[in-house]
């Protein structure tokens, strides 16, 4: 049984019902201080040693409480949150004419559709007006009559079957939210000794009451509230509800929402040391829980093998509940830029040869532990001291005779013969991702890279500006400096509840101005609609 039919086949005490988890967004981070500096502590400053570079402070971080302050201010983070859809979009000429698109008829839509399609890095067009309003007709559908149709319910007397359309898969993984989360669309939960708790249809109560005792007697409405709290939910609920949604927008530009083959990891590499006697440099990841958005293969071979290009976007679904601690705050907002940080580096490897962790070092090609062959270890030793002690048996052919034992010969190495191997670590980069850093402003020394982002049931978008001397530090340069490479910018939009149908229209409309952004064709201006 799974936990979402829990309040259909369940009867839950309303007495049992823990409280909601209350929804608190992130708040931006405090700016850095921009005071200038106290001249009497100039000598002081001299006397100390100089300040960990921003790869020796990543490279310190053991555990979640280390995440501070004080690793943004080393970053040169700059948080603009709330930001609307022209600041969004670095192009805002790329944002399509949604106000004029709503003002138009179905009639005029068909006849306009293709004047409002512009060409995509892939060879074909972006969707037009008319896409655009079969997305909003099935986004404006009520939650209700939504749910009715996933659960599969017939439809209210003198009312149709809704139609979901191609928004089924969302409204089935919103419908997954509601034993966890207050739907605030839905009607009242009805209170005990009420006068809508006493129905003289018994006969509609019981059928509704094989679904849930705390449903609506009401058989028109059939709702499902809430019986458990939102910090208990699976997080693979939020996962797949985010990819559902994105998927609306994504699947006609010509991408898809992937999980990556390899884990997502942000690499670092301190700079090498001029002093012989300084340790060697040290290379070391960060790892990621996101996925990515990658642009779909157009051959039809290439597309069965698995061929994606990109990333696109990145996408980061997160489980936690409890933002108004500061701690929990960094975490968050910690998790978003590595989101994004490591979407900046797969895109910058567009061109290059992957370069193995340790290739050429001594500590991945020279034995170690005196340099000996060595004897059998683990079972190894068990297996030989067992030969020693034990008789030599042959096994008897059915005539009688002895014949000695075959073995097939492995194809494979034994997991202790390929324990003594001394060798640098595998290959991470995914052989079937062509990576591109698609949609980048040609010839800028920055990179643009957008997350979608969510938390409890709500999406924003978040713009991440990466400098490409950010990366180059990454990579092992020297810092240079107090944040050579200037700031790192990030825009955040507000966050769209995805149960109110308007907010999630306005969410589809960013998510639509992203991928006809980051999907156009580059090289050339954009071109206006015809009016």
């Amino acid at each position: 049984m799974t936990a979402a039919s829990i309040s259909r086949v369940v009867k839950v005490d309303p007495k049992d019902i823990p409280e909601p988890t209350p929804v608190v967004f992130p708040s931006p981070p405090a700016p850095r201080s921009s005071a200038p500096p106290d001249r009497n502590l100039k000598a002081k400053a001299a006397s100390e040693p100089k300040t960990k570079g921003l790869v020796a402070t990543l490279q310190d971080i053991h555990r979640p409480l280390d995440i501070k302050s004080e690793l943004f201010d080393s970053l040169g983070v700059r948080a603009h949150y709330d930001a609307e859809p022209k600041a969004l979009v670095p192009d805002p000429s790329y944002i399509p004419d949604f106000d004029g698109w709503d003002n138009l008829t179905a009639d005029q839509s068909r006849e306009r559709n293709h004047d409002t399609k512009r060409p995509l890095s892939n060879g074909n067009l972006s969707p037009g007006c008319q896409v655009y309003r079969e997305r909003k007709t099935e986004l404006s559908t009520s939650n209700q009559d939504a749910f009715r149709t996933v659960r599969r319910l017939p439809a209210p007397k003198g009312q149709n079957p809704v139609r979901l359309g191609n928004s089924y898969e969302f409204f089935r993984c919103l419908e997954a939210l509601t034993p966890y989360w207050d739907d605030c669309t839905a009607p009242p939960r009805p209170q005990e000794g009420s006068p809508d708790t006493s129905t003289s249809d018994k006969s509609s109560a019981s059928e509704e009451s094989r679904w849930s005792s705390t449903r609506s007697p009401d058989v028109e409405h059939a709702v499902e509230y809430r019986v458990m709290a939102g910090s208990s939910m699976a997080p693979e609920h939020r996962h797949n509800l985010l990819s559902a949604f994105i998927k609306l927008v994504a699947y006609d530009f010509g991408c898809n929402v992937t999980t990556p083959r390899s884990e997502p990891r942000l690499y670092i590499g301190s700079p090498p040391s001029s002093r012989p006697r300084d340790p060697p440099p040290r290379k070391s990841y960060i790892s990621s829980g996101c996925i990515f958005i990658f642009r779909s293969a157009v051959k039809r071979e290439q597309a069965r093998a698995g061929i994606v290009d990109g990333p696109v976007a990145a996408v980061s679904a997160r489980a936690t509940t409890n933002l108004s601690v500061e701690a929990e705050r960094n975490q968050d907002l910690a998790r978003e830029l590595i989101a994004g940080l490591v979407t900046a580096q797969h895109r910058a490897r567009e061109g290059k040869a992957e370069k193995r962790v340790g290739e050429g070092q001594w500590w991945a090609t020279k034995k170690r532990w005196g340099g000996g062959s060595g004897g059998p270890i683990g079972k190894e030793a068990d297996a030989e001291g067992a030969s020693l002690t034990s008789p030599i048996t042959s096994p008897t052919s059915p005539e009688g005779s002895s014949s000695p034992t075959v073995k097939r010969a492995r194809k494979t190495l034994t997991m202790y013969d390929n324990y003594r191997m001394v060798r640098p670590p595998s290959l991470n980069w995914d052989k079937k991702t062509r990576y591109e850093a698609i949609g980048r402003v040609q010839g800028a020394d920055f990179d643009d890279v957008f997350v979608i982002s969510s938390l409890f049931h709500h999406v924003s978008v978040l713009r991440l500006r990466v400098p490409s001397r950010l990366l180059d530090v990454f990579d092992g340069a020297e810092d240079g400096g107090d944040i050579p490479w200037g700031e790192l910018a990030l825009w955040r939009s507000k966050w769209f509840d995805l149960f109110v149908a308007a907010e999630r229209i306005e969410a589809m409309k960013l998510l639509w101005s992203v991928f006809a952004y980051q999907m156009r064709r580059t090289g050339q201006p954009a071109t206006p609609e015809k009016k």
